[in-house]
């Protein structure tokens, strides 16, 4: 019999806040496990914002500050100057990381900030009622495309991990994603990288987190996760773009 122990880094009295289907949970664990793994828990402060990446409040029993929406990265900029010797990073959905807070986002990859940054990416605004977002796909429905996306109207969406990994300040920036279990195996991999680009002082890391979004995607768990295996990396292929933590 399997038995899953409850990483240290959670509160004892978690509750689950996600819909079901969602990988917020899995990436959740993933962090919260190498937290455990590499003893980060009493010197780690998180950095969140508005979106559904937000209820990771309530789940880790860790420092953590909201900052308004897009404004992770810039806050958590702060916290780690003032605090050089803390673990400082930051969770974030595309919406928030690419849209609101690009400005904040790509400047902290080109300051080259001794931080960690984690993005959602599920092509869509899930807590506000699943409108267009800065990844929704060409052609993708959504609230507020209701024939879908497409270029003359609005544009491309925006390939996160490559434009981080063009950054001169970037250590690591992966894609990874959560629909099979040999690919989390890969994503806690590269979250590991991340976190060791900051521990060792090299810049920035980056990891943009393919995940399902069964409400707003209308679709059931499963078919959630074949739409990111089958149609998602098709837009967003996985792999790492940039890795100097082993130079």
């Amino acid at each position: 019999m399997l038995v899953f122990e409850t990483p240290k880094s959670f509160k004892k009295d978690f509750r689950y806040s996600f819909c079901k289907g969602c990988d917020h949970g899995i990436a959740i664990r993933l962090v919260a496990e190498l937290i455990d793994e590499l003893g980060l828990k009493e010197k780690t402060i998180l950095t969140t914002s508005i979106g559904c990446s937000v209820t990771m409040y309530d789940f880790m029993d860790l420092d953590c500050i909201e900052a308004p929406h897009g404004r992770a990265l810039a806050v958590a900029t702060g916290v780690k100057r003032a605090c050089p010797d803390k673990f400082v990073f930051t969770y974030q959905g595309d919406g928030d990381f690419a849209s609101i807070g690009l400005a904040e986002s790509m400047h902290a990859a080109l300051r080259g900030e001794s931080l960690t940054a984690i993005c959602i990416n599920n092509t869509t605004y899930g807590m506000t009622g699943g409108q267009l977002g800065p990844t929704t796909m060409m052609g993708q429905i959504t609230t507020t495309s209701p024939m879908g996306r497409n270029r003359e109207y609005y544009g491309y969406p925006i390939h996160i991990a490559e434009q981080i990994a063009m950054c001169d300040g970037t250590a690591y920036s992966a894609r990874v994603s959560l629909d099979s279990v040999p690919n989390i195996r890969k994503a806690k991999a590269a979250i590991k990288k991340a976190f060791e680009a900051q521990l060792k002082g090299l810049g920035l890391g980056f990891v943009e987190i393919l995940s399902t979004c069964p409400t707003n995607w209308n679709m059931t768990p499963s078919e959630a996760h074949e739409h990111v295996k089958n149609n998602m990396t098709k837009t967003f292929p996985l792999g790492i773009y940039k890795d100097v933590t082993e130079e």
